[in-house]
């Protein structure tokens, strides 16, 4: 990303909603899907915001009607601007194979990070409260101590086996079991506390 970030005071997406409530949630998927050598070159924020400049720029583009399609085309922005940092910083091929299976990766931590959702949850929630949720345990995520969150993160999120965890980590397999157990305990205990109220 080239030159100095574009301020915007407070921009707006779906049904006017603060796009800043959409922040830890993209983060979440940018920071697994970025890349070791991305991350070593960006900031996973820094993309986020440019993801959500965009958003803000081309929100008329949108076609779709549920919050559900919004943090979809969120997602297939998302994508573009990762693909055009490691295009930047030449770490990946200028293909449009790799933007489709970053755009599935995505989509798949999205799909696992509702899942997660619904495996804390004791009954079904509507479909507007499911967006709602799924934005708070992204924030509830970006609370947790980073060691704890990343193993949560590749875990649930990722799909990665503990033992893979262990070796990209460099940790012993009971110390990142301990992680997961204190990061989803953590988890619980943030998403019982009501949600704040923004003035």
């Amino acid at each position: 990303m080239t030159g100095a970030p574009k301020i915007v005071n407070d921009p707006v997406g779906f049904n006017g909603q603060p796009l800043a409530r959409y922040r830890d949630y993209l983060l979440v998927l940018t920071r697994l899907h970025l890349g070791t050598q991305l991350q070593a070159k960006c900031d996973a924020s820094d993309i986020v915001q440019e993801t959500i400049l965009f958003a803000h720029d081309r929100r008329s583009q949108f076609r779709g009607g549920s919050e559900a399609e919004w943090l979809g085309w969120l997602r297939a922005i998302l994508v573009n601007t990762i693909a055009a940092v490691a295009r930047e910083f030449k770490t990946a091929a200028r293909d449009l194979t790799r933007e489709q299976s970053l755009q599935g990766e995505l989509d798949h931590s999205s799909a696992r990070l509702e899942r997660l959702l619904a495996a804390d949850q004791s009954s079904p929630s509507e479909a507007v409260s499911r967006s709602e949720e799924l934005l708070r345990l992204a924030s509830a995520l970006c609370q947790l101590p980073e060691d704890q969150r990343r193993v949560v993160e590749l875990h649930h999120l990722k799909g990665l086996p503990m033992v893979e965890i262990a070796t990209e980590l460099d940790r012993t397999r009971p110390a990142v079991v301990g992680l997961l157990f204190r990061g989803l305990k953590k988890l619980r205990e943030l998403l019982i506390e009501p949600p704040e109220e923004t003035a």
